[in-house]
């Protein structure tokens, strides 16, 4: 395809997004208004499926096929990243160097990172019930195993960062999000939609699919952004051309 092609299929493809983006704002409400259809429409709906927090009842209930393919989209940037910077075949790789650690970052680093864990795991199980959810608890999941790296060296992290398993989890929490859509299926109604026992309002039970939607968004966030912080920390230290000359080395994150 040569790059004038390239070129008028792209104006083509961003003038038809134009138009279907301008008809829809013309359909919107006017700001500053007093009515708000969707927020009132929303917040029963959320109070009808006993799902406390509202964000959580739009996100994984009311539209969960829109929060799929939001996941899709952070499933296929880590697919990306794992693609683009896997390891050539003229690529050497060097353990890094021990690095001294002081003792009070150590310390810190190391009480810190189970209490950032057991509050990034508080953030998504409670997701239908308190502000957060599987998004924010997975970061945060995230967060709290790379303070190894923070608080102590690369080393270290690699140690507590099986990557293979994280990839796993992170292709299983995908598929799992997926497949869970199929239980409105199953059960006659439409895909993703919400059939489970609703439980009891403002209980962990609650919600019906939600929390389960919610948990595989949390555990595919956490896993993803471990594999992909992981290929861009895991980086090259010397590269030979292919004359066998070798190029100048590459800092070790």
């Amino acid at each position: 395809m040569t790059r004038t092609v390239r070129k008028g299929a792209f104006l083509a493809a961003a003038l038809v997004v134009a138009i279907a983006f301008t008809a829809a704002c013309t359909g919107l409400p006017p700001f500053g208004t007093r009515s708000h259809p969707y927020g009132d429409r929303s917040v029963a709906a959320a109070l009808h499926r006993h799902t406390a927090n509202v964000v959580s009842s739009i996100n994984f209930d009311q539209r969960a096929l829109d929060t799929l393919g939001e996941e899709s989209i952070l499933f296929a940037a880590v697919l990306g990243a794992v693609v683009l910077l896997r390891r050539t075949r003229d690529e050497d790789r060097e353990d890094p160097e021990p690095q001294w650690v002081m003792p009070s970052t150590l310390l810190l680093g190391a009480g810190l990172l189970p209490v950032t864990v057991l509050v990034g795991i508080y953030i998504v199980a409670h997701g239908q019930l308190t502000p957060g959810g599987g998004f924010q608890g997975g970061v945060v999941l995230a967060t709290g195993l790379h303070l190894a790296y923070l608080a102590a060296d690369y080393r270290v992290l690699r140690r507590v960062r099986p990557l293979a398993l994280y990839g796993a989890l992170d292709a299983a929490a995908a598929g799992s999000f997926t497949a869970l859509g199929l239980a409105g299926l199953v059960a006659g109604g439409a895909y993703l939609q919400n059939v489970l026992p609703l439980g009891t309002f403002d209980q962990l039970s609650s919600g019906g699919l939600v929390p389960l939607v919610n948990a595989a968004v949390g555990v595919e966030v956490a896993s993803g952004v471990i594999v992909l912080l992981a290929q861009f920390l895991d980086q090259a230290v010397e590269i030979s051309s292919p004359s066998g000359n070798a190029q100048a080395p590459q800092e070790e994150s």
